[in-house]
């Protein structure tokens, strides 16, 4: 019997393509990929910053490949799995501890708890919960770590709800911003993606400078 072509297409997604995501589920499957990638440890790998701006790009028709988002609902679940997945991953660390993280056997989410714990201790709560969102990885697994290392869950709530409204609002509107003013801009899509995240790292960057230049000043 032969497989429905919607069947199909959501059989055959590839999850590391963003277009081949938005394709298959839609703008269902922008919060479901949030959620994963910000709070459970196995999302790492999604692409959540190239996600949120080619959905915003397709919400404008700019990318003629037969795709068209709606821009409100896009923003409701963007946002909806930002924050949930977010305080989920709180959660768990709170419940299960470092566990976890410690039993992990990926070299990158180690690497990424390390950073995260960096991150906390030297910015503090509210610094790097923001900072984080913008960082592939660090994203991931600063939640748990919060939740494990015993972040208060108001001053978790209050800074992620923040820097996960300015990331995932943020990024889309970005790529609507980018569809609505560039004529035929699909054709740069990957260079652009590349340099969205490339900018997504400039915060992080900015204050890792910032703190070696205060170490250096200081007696």
């Amino acid at each position: 019997m032969a497989t429905p072509p919607h069947l199909a297409s959501q059989l055959a997604v590839n999850v590391l393509d963003a277009h081949s995501l938005l394709a298959a589920f839609g703008v269902f499957g922008v919060a479901v990929v949030l959620f994963a990638e910000t709070g459970l440890l196995i999302g790492f790998f999604l692409p959540g910053d190239s996600l949120l701006f080619t959905a915003g790009l397709l919400c404008t028709g700019a990318a003629d490949r037969g795709l068209h988002l709606a821009l409100g609902p896009l923003l409701v679940a963007a946002a909806f799995g930002a924050l949930a997945g977010s305080q989920c991953g709180f959660l768990i660390g709170r419940k299960a501890g470092g566990a976890l993280l410690a039993r992990t056997r990926s070299a990158k989410l180690r690497e990424g708890a390390h950073r995260a714990e960096e991150l906390l201790d030297r910015y503090g709560h509210a610094k790097a919960i923001v900072l984080a969102r913008f960082v592939p990885v660090v994203r991931t697994v600063l939640n748990p770590m919060a939740g494990a290392l015993g972040v208060p869950a108001r001053t978790f709530t209050l800074w992620q709800v923040i820097g996960g409204l300015l990331w995932s609002v943020g990024l889309t509107m970005g790529g609507y911003a980018l569809g609505s003013s560039i004529p035929n801009v699909d054709r740069y899509l990957l260079p652009v993606i590349a340099l969205i995240v490339l900018v997504s790292l400039i915060p992080l960057a900015t204050e890792v400078l910032r703190s070696r230049r205060a170490a250096k000043e200081s007696p």
